[in-house]
């Protein structure tokens, strides 16, 4: 058994690449073969990450995508859809209960 490693990048690295992706005639093939990141790594940064350039000193960041962002506030809804709807069959049982005293 190999024992490969997933490579991790700093998120200035992946900014760079995906700025000289963005500002290059290349395309996200070649840039991976020169910066040795492997095949399809681009693209998926690029769908994760948007580079966000600070206009002073030109410092680049990464921040989600809007697809990325996206896909974590339906979670979220999702999570508060399910609490929600756990609380409402709660207080239905407490209703029952109560109207079956009252009655």
């Amino acid at each position: 058994m190999s024992d490969r490693k997933n490579k991790t990048y700093t998120e200035e690295f992946k900014a760079e690449a995906l700025a000289l992706l963005k500002n290059s005639d290349k395309n996200a093939r070649q840039i991976e073969q020169e910066l040795g990141i492997t095949a399809g790594m681009l693209t998926k940064w690029r769908d994760k990450y948007q580079v966000v350039i600070q206009e002073p000193g030109g410092v680049s960041s990464l921040e989600p995508s809007d697809l990325e962002a996206a896909k974590r506030e339906i979670k979220r809804l999702q999570r508060e859809l399910t609490e929600v709807a756990e609380e409402r069959e709660i207080l239905k049982k407490v209703v029952n209960i109560f109207s079956r005293k009252s009655g």
